[in-house]
């Protein structure tokens, strides 16, 4: 009876995941039906830019199995806690060329009938420099985004120790797009990108590569804002490495599909937003809707 119900799970898990990314691509058509190339995705000119201070706040007793299906966390009485901050900053540095950086800050929580478990910490700050179209001559609404994630120096280990970081880099190349629509006051953007992950030299733990695209439309115009944000990733088997043998880890390859529905209002001289994380389907990741809320700030 049991193995039925993972199977039906597993089965409405990859409904989920298809009507999901027909989702996107139907919002992605309509998107681009009568757009105009306007402002070549948003690239900083020099000396301008923004920052962003977010919050993130998630309570969950359940995470999408390895099979797709929902499923306590660990056991009936795991509870997991995260609040995040993140702050986040972009600025111009040449005519087509810009510069992001996020700093995150952790506070995570794990309580079950063993034991409670907290850690707090800056986590493994991200830097990018996105490339558009216009460094070329060419205005069209395209660029290139290049990072890197480079581990906190607090990275920990320990079986009741919960780690604020990764330990281990990642690389990134994203290629953006973004549009404006003639008649209304409403932007879209879709990012499609690849990151490569490494080996966490102190564990052996090699988390698998991954794939992902967001999805986003929005309208920035008047007192009140909104934005719709859909996000998919699809990440490769992970790889435990012992001294002189390497373990597949197909059980704990990741999987998500998630929706970002957020309002926004003008507060002073930037804007004050409002919104949810939704988690619609996944593998081996948190389940559960989350609260974020954050202050954008643009300078000129």
């Amino acid at each position: 009876m049991l193995d039925w119900y993972q199977v039906q799970r597993s089965e409405k898990s990859t409904e989920c995941w298809q009507n999901g990314f027909i989702i996107i691509t139907l919002l992605l058509g309509a998107t681009i039906f009568g757009i105009e190339q306007a402002r070549a995705q948003w690239v900083e000119a020099p000396g301008r830019g923004w920052i962003q201070l977010s919050v993130y706040h998630h309570e969950t007793r359940q995470q999408y199995g390895s099979n797709g299906a929902l499923q306590p966390l660990f056991h009936e009485s795991g509870r997991s806690l995260t609040t995040s901050v993140f702050v986040t900053g972009t600025v111009g540095l040449l005519r087509g060329v810009d510069l992001w950086v996020q700093v995150p800050y952790h506070r995570l929580e794990f309580n079950d009938a063993v034991q409670n478990r907290s850690n707090t910490g800056i986590s493994d700050p991200k830097l990018h420099l996105r490339v558009g179209a216009p460094i070329v001559g060419i205005n069209i609404p395209v660029s290139i985004r290049a990072g890197v994630k480079i581990p906190s120096s607090d990275f920990e280990q320990g079986a009741t120790i919960i780690p604020v970081g990764e330990g281990q880099r990642d690389f990134e190349l994203i290629g953006e797009a973004g549009f404006t629509l003639r008649s209304i006051p409403i932007y879209s953007f879709l990012w499609v990108g690849y990151r490569w992950r490494e080996r966490n030299e102190g564990t052996g733990f090699e988390p698998g590569d991954e794939l992902f695209m967001l999805l986003g439309l929005g309208e920035t115009a008047g007192r009140f804002t909104w934005k719709f944000v859909a996000e998919g990733i699809y990440g490769y088997t992970p790889v435990q490495h012992h001294a002189s043998q390497e373990q597949a880890l197909v059980d704990e390859r990741r999987e998500l599909l998630q929706f970002f529905p957020s309002m926004g209002i003008k507060l002073g001289p930037g804007t004050g937003e409002l919104g949810l994380r939704l988690p619609l389907a996944g593998r081996n990741m948190p389940a559960g809707p989350a609260l974020t809320a954050g202050y954008f700030l643009r300078w000129r």
